[in-house]
């Protein structure tokens, strides 16, 4: 049953076109992942699939009283509580406690976060009944177990899905096929049968033989610009008898340009830092507490030292966000000590987007007090791949991705030695996300990560600091899967069993 088809769709955004001639079919079983840069239009075509906006061009018709289930980047709830929300019936409860609200299940939803609306909404579209389902950057705000729950539940949806998401086990283990949007023009990879791979593997290798073939097309091209081009120039009296279609073919060879990249160079993420002496950030029997007395942290220690990269990762609530809080000054243990080396100097990427003002445009944020930027400013711009246009953009029109993207280039200007990145893969595209972790390997300092991505956290964490529950916060050295094949091992089953927050001393 063809529950959505679309096409011939386009949109436009202020002052540059996002894509043209999109077509799409989704039937029941199809699982379609939707990939492309930051900025490309990857909301928009789901807005367009969830009858939130109207293309431009084009069509969108759905299957006869197909139940279309939307999950947009920043939801909004009705009034009410959470409970109200998804349901008072048993299978609402059970979803909210699946990914990570049972505590709040009471909760009014104007009081809530906007990862906690985020979560509250998934889990309602999750208890429905649909045919199919669209979502936006559903992983956003889930913990590991969460999304990891997430994905068996994707996995076994028989229903039609769209998803837009950075996440690229859930991409790999979900997804039937992907729709890749580049520099305005769709391409769709599946695999060569339904049960010959998953679509996230069918579109890397489309992908690379998509630019392989760029590559000998651009060859061909250039050895016939040369032999066109000694044709042209054998002498004057010659050429005035040459055909004028052959001239014009010949002069269009010569001329010819191969597509521009969609972005121009590498990320910049190492830009000068000062160099980080022997002594890092070193954080002795913490504690913190609300003014309420609600505990948060209770009796942390841990050094981040040069040429660490940290993974934290556990449950969302457990107080990764207050120990970057912390380290970074931001607030004041309730008891206990942290140091930093004298040569420490801190750039935090908090996962708010805090600092960006959504009137300002791009170059005024980057320019800061000077009013104007400068030259430095503007080659800072291109090297985060802000061109042109791209420059001058409100920050309000600015994709989630591409705010993300202005708000690390913000922290780096400062030339800091010790990294805090809070949730950093939160709305990047997968370009982004390989070029960050490129970045990373190659920073000079020490980098301390909370992130729930586990193909980042393997890419990057040379440790990973746990908040486990039970009393537990370890440290352990090597990657994300290393610790979790190690945590497998000690607990067996009970490694995916949910945890009631507590904290005892951690010894490195």
């Amino acid at each position: 049953m063809i529950l959505i088809d679309a096409s011939g769709l386009t949109a436009t955004r202020p002052n540059r076109p996002l894509f043209a001639g999109v077509s799409l079919t989704i039937s029941d079983g199809d699982r379609v992942g939707v990939v492309g840069l930051n900025g490309c239009g990857k909301s928009t075509l789901l807005r367009m699939l969830g009858r939130e906006l109207a293309p431009e061009a084009g069509e969108v018709r759905w299957g006869r009283g197909a139940r279309i289930g939307f999950l947009t980047q920043q939801p909004q709830l009705p009034e009410g509580t959470v409970r109200d929300a998804v349901g008072a019936g048993w299978e609402g409860e059970a979803m909210l406690d699946r990914l990570g609200m049972a505590a709040l299940i009471d909760a009014r939803t104007d009081e809530l976060s906007g990862g906690q609306a985020k979560r509250v909404a998934l889990a309602r579209l999750l208890v429905g009944e649909y045919e199919a389902l669209i979502l936006d950057e559903p992983t956003n705000h889930l913990d590991l177990d969460a999304i990891k729950f997430l994905e068996e539940w994707l996995a076994a949806y028989r229903g039609g899905l769209v998803l837009v998401t950075h996440d690229r086990h859930v991409l790999d283990r979900v997804t039937t096929k992907v729709l890749e949007i580049d520099r305005g023009t769709a391409y769709v990879h599946m695999p060569a049968t339904r049960h010959a791979g998953s679509g996230y593997a069918a579109y890397l290798a489309g992908r690379a033989e998509r630019e392989e073939r760029a590559e000998v097309a651009e060859q061909v091209r250039k050895n016939l610009a040369v032999r066109e081009l000694a044709w042209l120039r054998r002498g004057a009296p010659a050429r005035t008898a040459k055909p004028k279609a052959r001239i014009a073919t010949a002069t269009a060879l010569v001329n010819g340009r191969p597509q521009a990249a969609a972005r121009q160079g590498d990320l910049a993420l190492s830009m000068g830092s000062q160099r980080l002496g022997s002594k890092g950030i070193e954080v002795s029997d913490v504690r913190f507490a609300w003014p309420d007395g609600s505990p948060v942290l209770a009796r942390v220690s841990v050094a981040f030292e040069p040429g660490d990269r940290v993974g934290i990762v556990g449950p969302n609530g457990a107080g990764k966000s207050t120990l970057l809080n912390l380290v970074a000054g931001r607030l004041t243990p309730s008891a206990g000590e942290i140091e930093r080396g004298a040569t420490v100097k801190i750039g935090y990427f908090d996962q708010l987007s805090s600092g960006l003002d959504p009137a300002q445009r791009v170059r005024e944020a980057v320019a800061g007090d000077k009013g104007e930027p400068s030259l430095a400013d503007v080659i800072l711009m291109k090297r985060f791949w802000f061109d042109g246009d791209a420059q001058f953009a409100p920050i309000s029109t600015l994709s989630g991705g591409e705010r993300r993207r202005l708000q690390l280039l913000l922290t780096l200007v400062e030339q800091p030695n010790v990294l805090l990145l809070d949730e950093p893969t939160n709305d990047l595209d997968v370009d982004t996300l390989r070029a960050l972790e490129t970045a990373l390997d190659n920073f000079p300092g020490c980098a301390v990560v909370i992130s729930h991505d586990r193909w980042f956290l393997d890419r990057i964490a040379t440790h990973v600091l746990a908040f486990e529950g039970d009393s537990q916060v370890r440290w352990f050295e090597g990657n994300f899967s290393e610790y979790e094949a190690w945590r497998h091992k000690e607990l067996g089953s009970s490694a995916d069993q949910p945890h009631r927050i507590k904290y005892k001393p951690l010894a490195r």
